[in-house]
């Protein structure tokens, strides 16, 4: 089977989505990540229209790229001149990459009403801004802009703009659905026609090679990928979690395995399609966008399991609930704990914990029913698996806590002209030592945080690895009114790792220590096991705690 080149444009059409941004520099980082994932063409962004996508140009032309051809963007020459003097067509230039994307107008609409030209002068634009490319040397993909509403209009012209390019020496012609609003069985059916149309034309004297650039408006922007595929096109393209304009591009995301693993149809080197959650995290971290845990095949919940009929099934035979393997995109098999768990749930998140529940006589029923109880009572362990682990360690008499709280006290002031601010004061013991410290915060739990970490700084000075990424509050039931339990949600990570934690409580400052208290537990209880691996002769919980780092006094 034909291989299929895809067309990153996360740089470009990404960016368009709202709240992205990448500085240049950021955008040489991310094209360094895809041209190592294997991508073919990597769209910097348009040099003509701004500072920084001329900067990533002038940066990009000093690295060397071992896969991609760095593209840049822009439009068709505008009306009335040549398209030697047009500005945006010569930035293309300057910017030296060895292809160029140019989109010309396809739908009468947009020429007449937005343009306000004629139907001939943008037939000549397209010809001349292919031609002016091709003489000096590019490669030139041709985006034909809202083609399937264009052609749904008005077919001859439509295909009239596809030969105008065709015919000036146009390596690809990508068919555009711009306003997202075409569906799979229209884009097939329009391809076939305008392959049948196009064929005679084109006289054998070389390829017409086309490419699919879809949005996502009715959720179809993958599907529409494929399907143009199945249609005959060699070029896809999209962005990296699907960001773009209004509801965004085509994720690539979801179409490299579609591709590679449902369709052999290579598209990326095989060995590279298990870097894919790798380069989706980084881009949404880049972009400072929370990764969406359903996204398909690179999600934190694509291959989650909660019912417990469902954990017993993927235990004998993974297939049975699992449409590939996880590993072949780089994620990994999570059983989720609920009241909807089983016995097979608890006994295969104590193996991946490596938490013994033969020890000391525990009976995993049991730990099933307690968990029943405590989601009833408002936890929710499938999205706290840091609290899920200590609390089996409790069960089975595993646990050894790393400190223990002795007393906290929070106050908060507020005067009329000033916000509030937030004390706490926290005593808490280490083994046979206790420390007392004090610290404010801009709110109860953040002095809460801050004092915890001033205290345990004295004994564990790795904690300034550990950072709070997100903090939630949800009620329980809210028929109690301020009286009702509160459910607190914290998300640490360090530089290895995401783990969250629960606490639940009608207090929410109580709610809110029990997933705090739980966070630094899991992490301090991951740095001790990490230590004892480096030195064996150490057992975890069994040496004395360190000495003060410091004396607070």
């Amino acid at each position: 089977m034909q291989p299929i080149l895809i067309y990153d444009t996360t740089l470009r059409d990404g960016t368009q989505g709202e709240n992205i941004t990448f500085t240049a520099d950021e955008k040489l980082k991310i094209a360094k990540r895809l041209d190592e994932m294997g991508i073919q063409y990597i769209e910097g962004g348009w040099p003509g229209s701004n500072p920084r996508d001329m900067r990533f140009f002038e940066l990009a032309k000093r690295e060397t790229f071992a896969n991609a051809r760095i593209t840049a963007f822009g439009s068709t020459r505008k009306p009335g001149i040549r398209a030697a003097d047009d500005p945006n067509l010569n930035a293309i230039l300057d910017s030296e990459t060895p292809a160029a994307a140019i989109f010309g107008k396809t739908w009468p609409l947009h020429v007449t009403a937005v343009m306000e030209n004629t139907l001939t002068e943008n037939l000549a634009m397209i010809a001349d801004s292919v031609a002016f490319l091709k003489e000096r040397g590019r490669e030139v993909i041709y985006d034909a802009e809202h083609f399937f509403d264009g052609y749904k209009d008005d077919p001859d012209y439509a295909l009239k703009t596809l030969m105008a390019a065709f015919d000036a020496g146009a390596d690809f012609i990508v068919l555009c659905d711009t306003n997202g609003g075409t569906l799979p069985h229209e884009l097939e059916s329009i391809m076939q026609s305008v392959r049948q149309a196009l064929k005679p034309q084109t006289g054998g004297s070389r390829p017409l090679k086309l490419g699919i650039h879809s949005h996502n408006d009715c959720g179809m922007a993958a599907a529409n990928s494929i399907s143009a595929v199945n249609c005959g096109a060699v070029m896809v393209h999209g962005t990296i979690n699907g960001y773009g304009e209004r509801c965004g591009n085509a994720d690539l995301t979801t179409i490299i395995p579609i591709l590679c693993a449902k369709m052999n149809r290579p598209c990326i080197p095989a060995e590279k399609l298990s870097g894919l959650k790798s380069i989706s995290r980084y881009v949404s971290e880049t972009a400072n966008i929370v990764p969406i845990n359903s996204r398909p095949f690179v999600g934190r919940s694509a291959f989650a399991h909660k019912g417990g009929i469902h954990v017993s099934a993927i235990i004998k035979e993974p297939r049975a609930y699992e449409h590939m393997d996880p590993e072949q995109v780089g994620n990994q098999r999570r059983v989720l704990m609920s009241d909807l768990a089983g016995k097979s749930n608890v006994e295969y998140k104590a193996k991946e914990m490596g938490v013994d529940l033969c020890a000391n006589g525990c009976d995993s029923k049991a730990i099933v029913a307690a968990i029943k109880q405590m989601e009833e009572e408002g936890y929710q362990f499938d999205v706290a698996d840091g609290s899920f682990q200590i609390m089996l360690e409790k069960f089975t008499e595993q646990f050894k806590p790393l400190f223990d709280l002795e007393s906290f006290r929070v106050t908060i002031e507020k005067d009329k002209d000033f916000p509030c601010s937030a004390h706490a004061t926290i005593k808490i013991s280490v083994g046979d030592s206790h420390e007392i410290t004090a610290a404010e915060g801009l709110g109860p739990v953040s002095a809460l945080d801050n004092a915890l970490r001033k205290a345990l700084g004295n004994f564990y000075p790795d904690l300034d690895t550990m950072k709070l990424v997100d903090f939630k509050v949800r009620v329980v039931d809210g028929r109690d009114g301020t009286e009702a339990k509160v459910r607190v949600f914290i998300e640490s990570r360090d530089q290895d790792q995401i783990w969250s934690t629960i606490g639940v409580s009608e207090d929410i400052i109580e709610a809110s220590w029990q997933a705090l208290a739980d966070s630094f537990q899991f992490k301090l209880a991951k740095e001790a096991a990490r230590k004892n691996q480096e030195s064996p002769g150490v057992h975890a919980g069994n040496e004395q705690p360190p000495a003060p780092v410091s004396c607070n006094l």
